[in-house]
Parts: C-alpha cells; sequence; structure tokens
C-alpha cells in the first residue's frame, strides 16, 4: 500500500517525502513541476503531472495501490495571489475537487491537508487557536479555506476522513544536506536574509519598524520543515488508524521578530549584509503565533527543533552548499549525492 504525495517536489513535500522513505513507506509522487524540482525527490514514483488532469490522476490510482493522500500541491505566493485569483483558484481549489473526486471513484478515504495560517487574517487573539475566526485577507488564504471548507462537506457525504495542519511559516532543511528551500522567486526571510549574506542580493528588507513589539518589526512564529514533515506522518498514521478528522496548528507557539531572525543570520553565517528600513506591507499583521496545543494532546506532536539559531543553522547549510539551489546543468552533482 502506497502513499500518496501531491506536491511532493516541492520545498516542504521533498522533506514530506523523505521522512515517509526514513519510515519505509511505499511512496508515490505527483508534482506539476512548476515550482517543484525533481531532484528534491529522494525516493518513491515520481508522476510529472497537474491535479487537473483527471486522465493522469485516474492512472495514477489504477497503477498504484493507494491508501492515503498527502496533498501539498498548491499556488501559494499571497502577491501574486491577489494578481492571479483566477489561476490559484483553479490550481488550488479546482485541483483538490479533482483529487477528492478521484479518491472517491478508487475508495481512498483518508487525506492530510496543507493548509496556512493566512486563513486567519488578522488575529483576534495571539496564540491563534485553531477555532478563531477566520477571514483570509488574500485570495491564497481564501482558497485554502474554501478546501477546509470543502473536506468538511465531502467528508459527509462520502466518508473522506481528513487532518488540516496549518503551517505557520516554515524555516530549516534535511540534516542529511541533499535537499532544502530553492524557490523562484524567494519570497520567505530566512533564505532571503541568505541570500543576502552570500551576496546573491544587494541587501534585506524590513518592511515596517514602527509595530507595536519589542523592536518595531513583525512576530512571526518559525517551525523547522523536518518538525512539519513529521507532523504529516503522526496524521496519517492517526487516519490509518481509525482517528478521526481534525485541524490543527503547527506552530513553535513562541514568535521572533524579523530583525530577530536577521541578526540571527548573520551570528550564525558570520558574515554582514545590508538591511533597509521600509515601509509596511499592506495587510501585514504586527504578531503571528500559534497555539499548537490541540495537534500537541491529539497526536502527541511537538517541535524537536525550535530554537530559531538551528533552523537558520540548517537553512545556511544547505545554501551554502548549493548556493544555486537545484540549478539546471547540476543533474551529474544531483545523482552522485543521491546515490551517496
Amino acid at each position: 500500500m502506497a502513499i500518496l504525495v501531491c506536491g511532493g517536489a516541492g520545498y516542504i513535500g521533498s522533506h514530506v517525502v523523505a521522512a515517509l522513505i526514513e519510515q519505509h513507506e511505499e511512496i508515490v509522487v505527483i508534482d506539476r513541476m512548476a515550482v517543484g524540482r525533481q531532484y528534491a525527490v529522494l525516493g518513491g514514483k515520481l508522476y510529472n503531472g497537474d491535479l487537473n488532469d483527471r486522465v493522469m490522476l485516474d492512472k495514477i490510482f489504477k497503477e498504484n495501490e493507494i491508501e492515503a493522500v498527502i496533498h501539498l500541491s498548491a499556488s501559494s505566493l499571497v502577491g501574486e495571489s491577489m494578481t492571479q485569483p483566477l489561476e490559484y483558484y483553479r490550481n488550488n481549489v479546482e485541483g483538490t475537487l479533482r483529487l477528492l473526486e478521484a479518491m472517491h471513484k478508487h475508495c481512498v478515504d483518508n487525506i492530510v491537508f496543507s493548509s496556512t495560517a493566512a486563513v486567519y487574517g488578522d488575529p483576534e487573539r495571539i496564540p491563534i487557536r485553531e477555532d478563531d475566526r477566520k477571514i483570509p485577507r488574500n485570495t491564497y488564504g481564501e482558497t485554502k479555506l474554501a478546501i477546509e471548507r470543502m473536506l468538511h462537506w465531502v467528508e459527509q457525504a462520502h466518508g473522506i476522513k481528513y487532518v488540516i495542519l496549518r503551517y505557520f511559516n516554515v524555516a530549516g532543511a534535511h540534516d542529511n544536506g541533499l535537499i532544502g528551500e530553492d524557490h523562484d522567486p524567494e519570497t520567505h526571510l530566512i533564505p532571503l536574509a541568505i541570500q543576502a549574506a552570500l551576496g546573491q542580493r544587494e541587501n534585506i528588507m524590513i518592511f515596517g519598524d514602527d509595530y507595536s513589539t519589542k523592536d518595531g518589526s513583525c512576530i512571526r512564529d518559525y517551525v523547522h520543515v523536518m518538525d512539519v514533515a513529521e507532523a504529516h506522518l503522526l496524521a496519517v498514521n492517526s487516519l490509518r488508524n481509525g482517528g478521526r478528522s481534525g485541524v490543527y496548528n503547527l506552530g513553535n507557539s513562541e514568535g521572533f521578530t524579523v530583525k530577530e531572525v536577521i541578526e540571527t543570520v548573520k551570528k550564525v553565517t558570520g558574515l554582514a549584509f545590508p538591511v533597509q528600513i521600509a515601509s509596511r506591507r499592506q495587510g501585514d499583521p504586527a504578531v503571528l503565533i500559534a497555539s499548537p496545543e490541540l495537534i500537541k494532546d491529539e497526536l502527541n506532536w511537538s517541535p524537536k527543533r525550535s530554537s530559531l539559531e538551528k533552523m537558520v543553522a540548517s537553512a545556511w547549510e544547505w545554501h551554502r552548499t548549493h548556493p544555486n539551489g537545484y540549478a539546471k546543468g547540476n543533474e551529474e552533482t544531483w545523482q552522485k549525492e543521491s546515490q551517496s
């Protein structure tokens, strides 16, 4: 029996695949390779395809004995979602609809879904709990919330059980040094700061230093990518063992300011780089911190790599040894590394 990982060639998806491999699971991956990287997939059977392709999905479910799905495939750039909302509804909502149709057709009843803290919008309290109000401020968050609601009603009608994991800020890289974060364009603070340290960008921008926080910059909750991967394994096993559907925050319950993150990058790398202050970005809440108590209680998950310095150090090791990421032309190097 296999686990289908949708979006398994992406940053988080590839780390989930790596964690499943370590547990000796049979893995099938589908990724349309829009942002995914072939050499990030360290094992399993890989299909290059789109979730909106009914024929491709039918082929995957016919050729493999799938018992559960981990769904991480999505367009996820907040700014882009505001200028291309129809594309985000097509990729995220319609793609999930097709996936659920295929699961229902082939009698696969368990799915773990990758959601986001963006479903909450401006938080009504800190730390954020799962039952807090959800008023997304962007199309990306709206599409994820629409999928969450779809999963609820599909379970009522067809019995497909789900675990929804709402990520906060995912960071870091795998201890094996083979896989890490490689986005184009990059939008996440830690890799952006590391790129500045490597001289790959002129500076790092702080968007607003006049928030009501200890140093005036925004506060965010960071969680290590391998802790996120472990949460997916626990979620799959819970569903396999007859556990109920559930929705959980994934975070550390601790926040760090933008300035603290930048200073930590400087400390870990030992490199200085220019920092510039810019005006606030519209829609940026001052503080986003998760309450992960529910997943701790119900799935026995807790972050093992909660130190910001450790998260930055693992990200730095990846970027230092792979300054061009999964760049085209490195195929021979990737093949040697994956076989070593």
